[in-house]
């Protein structure tokens, strides 16, 4: 599985201060088939939720956008 950031995703992540560790590793644990994805998750260290969507085509996993959402996610 390999794991590549658009450029808009890096940018967001900096501007966010998100760290591309974070991101890596929550990929890592959630078993995505092909196609689009969004994955909402709360983040040690965020106060918002983290948004990331990504898209998979075969072993390769690419982010598209990443973003704490400014709204909390009701469970």
């Amino acid at each position: 599985m390999r794991i590549k950031f658009s450029r808009h995703a890096k940018r967001r992540a900096k501007l966010y201060k998100i760290p591309e560790s974070t991101i890596t590793n929550i990929l890592k644990d959630s078993g995505l088939s092909p196609g689009e994805h969004e994955i909402i998750k709360d983040v040690k260290g965020l106060e918002y939720p983290l948004k990331i969507v990504v898209d998979v085509e075969g072993d390769v996993i690419t982010v598209i956008t990443n973003y704490p959402l400014k709204k909390r996610v009701q469970k």
